[in-house]
């Protein structure tokens, strides 16, 4: 005996909530009769609306919870881009500077995060926009410090600090206090040259006689060519070393005689004195001081000291402030016109070496110890 199949109707989800939309208002028994539907049918669908809205509640708010992570993110990434691009604005920058920056990334950033980053108001940054062009006596007043003040910097070879840069303002005419003038150096990220360590040149390991040290440290002096003193450094250069002998007067810090070569010899120094006493017209008498080294202690340098009638001195061993006016002329030959070139070729360094000595720094370099004058014109100030 077969037993026949009941076929199974199938019906849709609109069907469905119709039917249970019936069964709400008339009751589930009274709804499945008229529907030729079992009972059973009209609870299962419901339970299965219910789970199905359930989980469509709480997917919909995955979905708002992961869109407003999102949002955070996005809102989090691009701050952080604001402060990679204006890091420098959130030091003490001016508002206008913040406001500066705002119209030049308008397209990339929205006005609200940037507002938010530079903790500046977007009232601000609106009035700002619209007076933009209309700048205040104030504004202009710093603008103009800012022209005169970068001016002297790179008239300067971007050497001169802000004492130097001061002085040199106040000759043109344009008076401004240090902690002014430091203000838009900073404003302007002006940074003078800054120092290294250099080798030391001194070789007194010889047995030649040694000079008793008549300066002692007294680098003071009242009129010219009464204290000289000499010194030699290494110059690297990408053919070898080359190798720079000076004496400097110490009345007013004049490099007076000066030679270059390739050889660290007694030669060398000979030169540069040779070349301070014919510059000097030949003065009797003078203090030439200098380190232990063998160039100064050869007989050639000593045969010229005493065929002029000089004093020799000598510093004490191993003591580089008993010539420390010497090893300051070094320090910022090295550090303004040597240290952030390129490599050079000797015959570049001799013309670069020449040049800073007799146009830069004998002529316009300003000294502390001079009132800020060059050598050259303190010497015109008070030599009669």
């Amino acid at each position: 005996m077969s037993i026949k199949k009941t076929k199974r109707t199938r019906h849709t989800e609109e069907f469905k909530a119709e039917a249970l939309k019936l069964a709400e208002l008339i009751g589930v028994a009274k709804a499945a009769k008229q529907l030729s539907l079992y009972e059973s049918q009209l609870y299962a669908w419901r339970k299965a609306l219910k789970h199905n809205a359930s989980v469509s509640n709480r997917e919909q708010e995955l979905a708002s919870e992961n869109a407003k992570l999102k949002r955070l993110l996005a809102e989090q990434a691009e701050e952080l881009e604001i402060v990679k691009k204006g890091r420098n604005l959130l030091r003490q920058a001016s508002k206008v500077e913040c406001y500066e920056f705002m119209l030049e990334h308008l397209i990339s950033f929205s006005i609200l995060r940037m507002s938010k980053v530079f903790d500046v108001s977007r009232s601000g940054f609106y009035h700002w926009l619209k007076n933009r062009h209309n700048a205040s006596p104030r504004e202009l007043a710093r603008h103009a410090l800012d022209n005169h003040v970068k001016k002297a910097f790179v008239d300067g070879k971007e050497r001169d600090g802000a004492r130097r840069i001061k002085v040199a303002l106040e000759e043109g005419k344009h008076p401004y206090n240090i902690k002014t003038i430091s203000q838009s150096m900073k404003r302007q990220g002006l940074v003078a040259k800054a120092a290294r360590k250099f080798k030391c040149t001194t070789d007194s390991n010889h047995t030649k006689a040694i000079s008793p040290n008549l300066l002692a440290q007294d680098f003071n002096a009242t009129g010219p060519n009464q204290k000289w003193a000499g010194d030699i450094t290494y110059l690297a250069t990408s053919e070898g070393w080359l190798y720079l002998a000076v004496i400097i007067d110490l009345y007013s810090r004049q490099v007076i005689g000066w030679s270059m070569n390739e050889r660290m010899t007694a030669e060398l120094v000979c030169d540069a004195l040779k070349m301070a006493l014919f510059r000097r017209g030949f003065p009797e008498g003078v203090i030439l001081h200098s380190d232990r080294g063998s160039q100064y202690c050869s007989n050639d340098y000593r045969e010229l000291i005493t065929a002029y009638k000089l004093r020799q001195s000598m510093s004490r061993k191993g003591n580089c402030w008993d010539n420390a006016c010497v090893e300051s002329f070094f320090h910022s030959l090295k550090v303004e016109v040597i240290q952030y070139e390129p490599i050079m070729t000797r015959e570049k360094m001799r013309q670069t070496v020449f040049e800073y000595i007799e146009v830069d720094y004998n002529q316009t370099r300003r000294h502390s110890a001079l009132g800020y004058l060059s050598p050259i014109n303190f010497e015109k100030q008070n030599v009669a």
